[in-house]
Protein backbone atom coordinates (compact mmCIF):
# COMPACT_ATOMS: atom_id res chain seq x y z
CA UNK A 1 0.00 0.00 0.00
CA UNK A 2 1.36 3.66 -0.79
CA UNK A 3 3.04 5.29 2.44
CA UNK A 4 0.86 8.38 1.80
CA UNK A 5 -2.80 6.49 1.19
CA UNK A 6 -4.13 5.38 4.76
CA UNK A 7 -5.56 2.53 5.22
CA UNK A 8 -8.99 1.75 5.03
CA UNK A 9 -9.26 0.52 8.66
CA UNK A 10 -8.20 4.08 9.82
CA UNK A 11 -10.62 5.78 7.43
CA UNK A 12 -13.59 3.95 8.79
CA UNK A 13 -12.83 4.54 12.32
CA UNK A 14 -12.79 7.92 11.90
CA UNK A 15 -15.87 7.92 9.84
CA UNK A 16 -17.60 5.66 12.64
CA UNK A 17 -16.19 8.11 15.52
CA UNK A 18 -18.44 10.22 13.34
CA UNK A 19 -21.93 7.92 13.30
CA UNK A 20 -23.45 8.90 16.49
CA UNK A 21 -26.52 7.57 15.64
CA UNK A 22 -28.61 6.70 12.82
CA UNK A 23 -32.35 7.63 12.80
CA UNK A 24 -34.77 5.03 12.34
CA UNK A 25 -38.02 5.64 9.48
CA UNK A 26 -40.16 8.05 11.61
CA UNK A 27 -43.78 9.72 9.96
CA UNK A 28 -41.83 12.47 8.99
CA UNK A 29 -38.77 10.52 6.49
CA UNK A 30 -41.56 8.37 5.26
CA UNK A 31 -43.11 11.95 3.77
CA UNK A 32 -39.46 12.92 2.81
CA UNK A 33 -39.08 9.36 0.86
CA UNK A 34 -42.25 9.84 -0.92
CA UNK A 35 -40.91 12.61 -3.17
CA UNK A 36 -38.89 9.97 -5.15
CA UNK A 37 -35.87 10.92 -7.13
CA UNK A 38 -35.20 10.19 -10.50
CA UNK A 39 -37.41 9.68 -13.51
CA UNK A 40 -36.49 6.56 -15.42
CA UNK A 41 -34.39 6.14 -18.53
CA UNK A 42 -33.74 8.77 -19.58
CA UNK A 43 -30.18 11.26 -20.00
CA UNK A 44 -29.32 12.30 -16.00
CA UNK A 45 -29.72 15.35 -14.88
CA UNK A 46 -27.81 16.14 -11.82
CA UNK A 47 -30.70 19.07 -11.33
CA UNK A 48 -33.20 16.74 -10.32
CA UNK A 49 -31.24 14.96 -7.65
CA UNK A 50 -30.90 16.74 -4.49
CA UNK A 51 -27.12 18.67 -3.61
CA UNK A 52 -25.79 19.23 -0.08
CA UNK A 53 -22.90 20.83 1.61
CA UNK A 54 -20.71 19.35 3.74
CA UNK A 55 -20.09 20.54 7.51
CA UNK A 56 -16.37 21.57 7.23
CA UNK A 57 -16.62 20.09 11.03
CA UNK A 58 -16.81 16.38 9.26
CA UNK A 59 -15.04 17.10 6.07
CA UNK A 60 -12.30 15.05 6.69
CA UNK A 61 -14.61 12.40 7.99
CA UNK A 62 -17.04 12.03 5.57
CA UNK A 63 -18.66 9.01 4.18
CA UNK A 64 -18.17 8.46 0.41
CA UNK A 65 -20.29 6.01 -1.86
CA UNK A 66 -17.19 4.72 -4.17
CA UNK A 67 -18.27 2.44 -6.78
CA UNK A 68 -16.00 0.02 -8.70
CA UNK A 69 -15.76 0.28 -12.60
CA UNK A 70 -14.10 -3.25 -14.05
CA UNK A 71 -13.87 -4.36 -17.42
CA UNK A 72 -15.67 -7.88 -18.38
CA UNK A 73 -16.31 -10.45 -21.05
CA UNK A 74 -19.52 -10.83 -22.61
CA UNK A 75 -21.49 -14.43 -23.46
CA UNK A 76 -19.73 -14.66 -26.55
CA UNK A 77 -16.01 -13.30 -25.24
CA UNK A 78 -15.62 -10.03 -26.44
CA UNK A 79 -15.95 -7.17 -24.02
CA UNK A 80 -19.66 -5.75 -23.30
CA UNK A 81 -22.72 -4.53 -21.67
CA UNK A 82 -24.88 -6.96 -22.53
CA UNK A 83 -26.68 -9.08 -19.78
CA UNK A 84 -24.51 -12.12 -20.96
CA UNK A 85 -21.76 -9.42 -19.73
CA UNK A 86 -21.16 -7.99 -16.62
CA UNK A 87 -21.93 -3.80 -16.40
CA UNK A 88 -19.70 -1.97 -13.53
CA UNK A 89 -22.34 1.52 -14.59
CA UNK A 90 -25.92 -0.61 -14.21
CA UNK A 91 -27.85 1.61 -12.23
CA UNK A 92 -25.53 4.66 -12.29
CA UNK A 93 -25.34 7.03 -11.44
CA UNK A 94 -28.62 7.93 -10.05
CA UNK A 95 -28.55 4.91 -7.44
CA UNK A 96 -25.47 6.28 -6.15
CA UNK A 97 -26.81 9.98 -5.74
CA UNK A 98 -30.03 9.02 -4.50
CA UNK A 99 -28.04 6.44 -1.93
CA UNK A 100 -26.01 8.87 -1.05
CA UNK A 101 -29.45 11.22 -0.47
CA UNK A 102 -30.60 9.40 1.64
CA UNK A 103 -27.64 8.07 3.99
CA UNK A 104 -27.36 12.47 4.40
CA UNK A 105 -30.98 12.41 5.35
CA UNK A 106 -31.55 9.82 7.69
CA UNK A 107 -28.41 9.00 9.68
CA UNK A 108 -25.88 10.93 11.23
CA UNK A 109 -23.10 10.41 8.78
CA UNK A 110 -21.56 13.40 6.73
CA UNK A 111 -21.94 12.33 2.78
CA UNK A 112 -19.96 13.19 0.24
CA UNK A 113 -23.13 13.80 -2.10
CA UNK A 114 -21.39 12.84 -5.57
CA UNK A 115 -19.51 9.48 -4.44
CA UNK A 116 -16.77 8.09 -6.69
CA UNK A 117 -15.90 6.37 -9.59
CA UNK A 118 -12.44 4.03 -9.21
CA UNK A 119 -10.27 1.40 -10.32
CA UNK A 120 -9.67 -1.46 -8.03
CA UNK A 121 -5.78 -0.73 -8.90
CA UNK A 122 -6.80 2.62 -8.38
CA UNK A 123 -4.34 3.54 -5.17
CA UNK A 124 -7.57 5.92 -4.16
CA UNK A 125 -9.48 3.15 -2.95
CA UNK A 126 -7.15 3.39 -0.09
CA UNK A 127 -8.55 6.40 0.83
CA UNK A 128 -12.30 4.92 0.87
CA UNK A 129 -13.37 1.80 3.54
CA UNK A 130 -16.37 1.19 1.39
CA UNK A 131 -16.12 -0.28 -1.91
CA UNK A 132 -19.96 -1.42 -4.02
CA UNK A 133 -19.46 -3.27 -7.35
CA UNK A 134 -22.82 -4.05 -9.30
CA UNK A 135 -23.64 -6.02 -12.22
CA UNK A 136 -21.03 -8.55 -11.68
CA UNK A 137 -22.66 -11.71 -12.91
CA UNK A 138 -19.81 -12.41 -15.51
CA UNK A 139 -17.25 -10.53 -13.54
CA UNK A 140 -13.77 -11.04 -14.50
CA UNK A 141 -10.78 -10.12 -12.72
CA UNK A 142 -7.37 -9.21 -14.00
CA UNK A 143 -4.61 -10.39 -12.16
CA UNK A 144 -3.42 -6.75 -11.12
CA UNK A 145 -7.13 -6.61 -9.78
CA UNK A 146 -6.96 -9.59 -7.66
CA UNK A 147 -3.79 -8.64 -5.76
CA UNK A 148 -5.22 -5.00 -5.26
CA UNK A 149 -8.44 -5.93 -3.58
CA UNK A 150 -6.80 -8.32 -1.86
CA UNK A 151 -4.66 -5.86 -0.37
CA UNK A 152 -7.28 -3.29 0.44
CA UNK A 153 -9.58 -6.15 1.93
CA UNK A 154 -6.75 -7.34 4.34
CA UNK A 155 -6.11 -3.21 5.08
CA UNK A 156 -9.71 -3.22 6.61
CA UNK A 157 -12.18 -2.33 3.67
CA UNK A 158 -15.92 -3.49 2.95
CA UNK A 159 -17.20 -4.49 -0.52
CA UNK A 160 -20.87 -4.83 -0.87
CA UNK A 161 -21.11 -7.53 -4.69
CA UNK A 162 -25.14 -6.92 -5.97
CA UNK A 163 -27.23 -7.81 -8.83
CA UNK A 164 -26.26 -11.28 -9.44
CA UNK A 165 -28.70 -14.24 -9.82
CA UNK A 166 -29.15 -17.76 -10.42
CA UNK A 167 -26.13 -20.40 -9.86
CA UNK A 168 -24.38 -19.92 -13.19
CA UNK A 169 -23.72 -16.42 -11.82
CA UNK A 170 -22.84 -17.75 -8.75
CA UNK A 171 -20.37 -20.43 -9.69
CA UNK A 172 -18.61 -16.96 -11.36
CA UNK A 173 -18.24 -14.83 -8.34
CA UNK A 174 -17.34 -18.09 -5.77
CA UNK A 175 -14.28 -18.78 -8.86
CA UNK A 176 -13.20 -14.85 -9.12
CA UNK A 177 -13.50 -14.25 -5.19
CA UNK A 178 -11.63 -17.46 -4.72
CA UNK A 179 -8.61 -16.10 -6.52
CA UNK A 180 -8.64 -12.74 -4.00
CA UNK A 181 -8.85 -14.68 -0.83
CA UNK A 182 -7.95 -18.18 -1.59
CA UNK A 183 -8.59 -19.57 2.07
CA UNK A 184 -11.80 -18.37 2.96
CA UNK A 185 -14.92 -19.48 1.62
CA UNK A 186 -18.50 -17.49 1.21
CA UNK A 187 -20.65 -18.11 4.00
CA UNK A 188 -24.55 -17.83 4.15
CA UNK A 189 -25.32 -15.13 6.83
CA UNK A 190 -28.24 -16.45 9.26
CA UNK A 191 -30.96 -13.87 9.66
CA UNK A 192 -29.97 -13.82 13.03
CA UNK A 193 -26.61 -11.73 11.65
CA UNK A 194 -26.75 -8.27 13.25
CA UNK A 195 -26.15 -7.07 9.56
CA UNK A 196 -30.08 -7.49 9.26
CA UNK A 197 -30.90 -5.96 12.80
CA UNK A 198 -28.70 -3.32 13.27
CA UNK A 199 -30.45 -0.23 12.38
CA UNK A 200 -33.92 -1.22 10.59
CA UNK A 201 -34.97 -5.06 11.96
CA UNK A 202 -35.46 -6.89 8.84
CA UNK A 203 -38.32 -9.77 9.75
CA UNK A 204 -36.76 -11.83 6.80
CA UNK A 205 -34.20 -11.62 3.71
CA UNK A 206 -35.03 -8.62 1.50
CA UNK A 207 -35.06 -9.58 -2.03
CA UNK A 208 -35.61 -6.84 -4.54
CA UNK A 209 -36.33 -7.05 -8.50
CA UNK A 210 -35.33 -4.50 -10.94
CA UNK A 211 -38.60 -2.42 -11.22
CA UNK A 212 -38.80 -4.27 -14.87
CA UNK A 213 -39.18 -7.71 -13.54
CA UNK A 214 -41.56 -6.41 -10.49
CA UNK A 215 -43.98 -5.01 -12.56
CA UNK A 216 -44.05 -8.52 -14.79
CA UNK A 217 -45.80 -9.36 -11.05
CA UNK A 218 -42.30 -11.28 -10.16
CA UNK A 219 -40.18 -10.92 -7.23
CA UNK A 220 -36.83 -12.22 -8.87
CA UNK A 221 -35.00 -12.02 -12.10
CA UNK A 222 -35.17 -15.07 -14.05
CA UNK A 223 -31.76 -15.54 -14.86
CA UNK A 224 -31.46 -19.55 -15.34
CA UNK A 225 -31.82 -22.00 -12.72
CA UNK A 226 -31.43 -20.75 -9.24
CA UNK A 227 -32.26 -17.37 -9.86
CA UNK A 228 -36.18 -18.55 -7.78
CA UNK A 229 -34.33 -19.87 -5.01
CA UNK A 230 -34.60 -17.08 -2.41
CA UNK A 231 -32.48 -14.32 -1.36
CA UNK A 232 -28.59 -15.24 -0.54
CA UNK A 233 -26.22 -13.04 1.88
CA UNK A 234 -22.73 -14.39 1.49
CA UNK A 235 -20.11 -13.52 3.56
CA UNK A 236 -16.59 -13.73 2.73
CA UNK A 237 -14.22 -13.07 6.23
CA UNK A 238 -10.69 -13.04 6.85
CA UNK A 239 -8.69 -14.54 9.08
CA UNK A 240 -9.61 -12.75 11.96
CA UNK A 241 -13.52 -13.47 11.53
CA UNK A 242 -14.07 -9.71 10.29
CA UNK A 243 -16.73 -9.56 7.23
CA UNK A 244 -15.05 -8.13 4.19
CA UNK A 245 -17.20 -9.07 1.28
CA UNK A 246 -21.08 -9.28 0.99
CA UNK A 247 -22.57 -11.10 -1.81
CA UNK A 248 -25.79 -10.10 -2.20
CA UNK A 249 -27.13 -13.06 -4.28
CA UNK A 250 -30.68 -13.37 -6.24
CA UNK A 251 -30.88 -9.34 -5.73
CA UNK A 252 -30.70 -5.98 -7.21
CA UNK A 253 -30.91 -3.80 -4.09
CA UNK A 254 -29.27 -0.85 -6.22
CA UNK A 255 -32.75 -0.93 -8.81
CA UNK A 256 -34.58 -0.04 -5.07
CA UNK A 257 -32.59 3.18 -5.08
CA UNK A 258 -32.13 4.19 -8.59
CA UNK A 259 -36.17 3.72 -9.27
CA UNK A 260 -37.10 5.23 -6.50
CA UNK A 261 -38.93 8.13 -8.23
CA UNK A 262 -40.49 5.79 -11.35
CA UNK A 263 -43.50 4.12 -9.37
CA UNK A 264 -44.78 5.26 -6.50
CA UNK A 265 -45.77 1.33 -5.31
CA UNK A 266 -42.06 0.27 -6.48
CA UNK A 267 -40.71 2.86 -4.04
CA UNK A 268 -43.28 1.53 -1.31
CA UNK A 269 -42.58 -2.07 -1.86
CA UNK A 270 -39.28 -2.07 -2.68
CA UNK A 271 -37.16 0.67 -2.21
CA UNK A 272 -38.88 1.82 1.25
CA UNK A 273 -39.09 -1.32 2.99
CA UNK A 274 -36.14 -2.94 1.38
CA UNK A 275 -33.85 -1.51 -0.46
CA UNK A 276 -32.50 1.40 1.97
CA UNK A 277 -33.22 -0.56 5.12
CA UNK A 278 -30.65 -3.21 3.83
CA UNK A 279 -28.39 -0.53 2.21
CA UNK A 280 -28.54 1.61 5.22
CA UNK A 281 -27.66 -1.32 7.91
CA UNK A 282 -24.70 -2.58 5.65
CA UNK A 283 -23.03 0.89 5.77
CA UNK A 284 -23.64 0.94 9.80
CA UNK A 285 -22.07 -2.60 9.73
CA UNK A 286 -19.18 -1.76 7.49
CA UNK A 287 -18.29 1.93 9.43
CA UNK A 288 -18.37 -0.06 12.82
CA UNK A 289 -17.13 -3.26 12.38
Amino acid sequence: MPENKPAAHCRRARIATALLGVLLLSGVCVAQWQRGFGRGRRPVDRSEYPMWEVDREFRHNVFTFVRIQYDSRDSRGGYGWGRGGSRWGNDYPDSDWNFSYRLQELTSLEVDPDGRVLRLTNPEVFDYPFLYMNGVGRLQFSDTEVVALRRYLLNGGFLMVDDFWGDRELSNIYEQFSRVIPDQHPRELPLSHEIFHLVYRLEEKPQVPSIRHWRAGRSFENHGPGSEDGPHFLGIFDEDGRLTVLLCHNNDIGDGWEREGDDPEYFLQCSEKLSYPMGINIITYAMTH
